[in-house]
């Protein structure tokens, strides 16, 4: 059998891969992605109904710029589907006044310019009455935050790809990979391929496939749970904005109902149980349910009814919980994104662009200086 030739070939096509592989076909070039399982599927990091995007960005002001342009690109995406993915819902960051959480997201908005305003927690609960914090919070609010429907925006990337000419492979997994030349050769279980470029976005997979990675994009068992509210008009995306609440040193981080009748509510990092990705434990578990229940009967004592729903999925962290995005450091060649660390998929529609430009150019449009894996090393 001849070996299939491409100028690019994207592994792992959730989120960001199929951000990749649009961004790449879109500059017409001959472009495969391969996923291991199906498009959009539940096994991985990119799915779960709602996803949050903002701009007051307590991580690092580093992302602001980053964020705003993937606000564009999820603009551009939504025009040219026909179909709505990006829901404004205005964002919450809210914690004690001296937390860290709070006073990041407050200064990240003064330095970057970004409207917002401040309230406590009765003049929060009188705007959005499902929201009763203790008393001590404050909050800062962004009217420009909301959510993203992750399903949505990987299919209609990968359907777009495919009418400028992507090919896209589900349920074909690469089991090696190596340079040949200034290209690089992949073996999946079903074929042989050769490629100009080869970029990495295979989630919690990227330390199986990319030895320097195993280390440094270490996959975590997270879990999101969704309660029945008893008034399901106060947690409608019109009247509930996406939240990021540091409680007790803890984040937690929550949507409105969308998808499934009810408030839907995770911690970040869980209980930071590191997971094999192909041995994940699916199962629910009552403290699972319980953590998150605990949370909700103090801050939103109206959405404490039954558990509707509960999915687990994965993070995976890089050590300081910033992205991984570069060059292979000795094949040029490849390319790779990881350890999005929980706070990934609103930036998809960016990373994309980067890594097509990686792939295209060995260097991106967009600074990412801050995410260079040659911080580890």
């Amino acid at each position: 059998m001849a070996i299939q030739k491409y100028d690019v070939i994207v592994v792992g096509v959730g989120g960001m891969g199929s951000a990749t592989v649009y961004q790449l076909a879109k500059r017409g070039k001959k472009v495969l992605g391969i996923e291991q399982f199906q498009i959009a599927h539940e096994l991985g990091s990119s799915h779960g109904l709602s996803r949050i995007i903002r701009l007051a960005y307590h991580e690092g002001p580093e992302y602001v710029a980053f964020g705003k342009r993937a606000y564009e690109l999820w603009g551009t995406l939504q025009a040219e589907m026909g179909e709505k993915i990006l829901h404004i819902t205005g964002s919450v960051h809210a914690g004690l006044p001296e937390s860290s959480g709070f006073q990041n997201t407050l200064g990240a908005c003064i330095d970057q310019n970004i409207p917002h305003q401040i309230f406590t927690s009765s003049e929060l609960h009188k705007k959005f009455p499902g929201y009763q914090l203790p008393d001590d919070m404050m909050a800062v609010f962004q009217e420009d935050g909301g959510f993203l429907v992750p399903e949505k925006c990987i299919e209609g990337h990968v359907k777009l790809a495919t009418q400028w000419g992507a090919q896209v492979h589900e349920g074909e997994r690469v089991i090696h990979w190596e340079p040949v030349d200034s290209g690089v050769k992949i073996i999946t279980d079903q074929a042989e391929y050769y490629a100009d470029a080869l970029v990495f976005t295979a989630g919690a997979w990227a330390g199986k496939l990319i030895p320097e990675l195993e280390s440094i994009a270490v996959p975590e068992r997270q879990v999101v749970a969704w309660f029945e509210p008893s008034n399901i008009e106060m947690f409608s995306p019109a009247n509930f904005p996406v939240f990021i609440i540091t409680s007790d040193e803890e984040e937690y981080y929550g949507f409105p109902a969308f998808g499934v009748p009810g408030y839907k509510v995770g911690k970040f990092h869980h209980v930071g149980e590191i997971s094999d990705p192909d041995n994940l434990d699916r199962d629910f578990r009552q403290e699972d349910e319980e953590m998150l229940r605990s949370f909700t009967r103090n801050h939103f004592p109206a959405a404490e009814g039954k558990m509707l729903r509960m999915v687990v999925c994965m993070f995976t962290n890089s050590p300081d919980h910033n992205f991984v995005i570069g060059l292979h450091q000795e094949y040029p060649q490849v390319s790779y994104a990881a350890g999005f660390s929980g706070h990934g998929f609103k930036f998809c529609s960016t990373v994309g662009e980067v890594m097509a430009d990686l792939a295209e150019y060995r260097e991106p449009s967009n600074d990412i200086s801050i995410f260079s894996p040659s911080r580890f090393h």
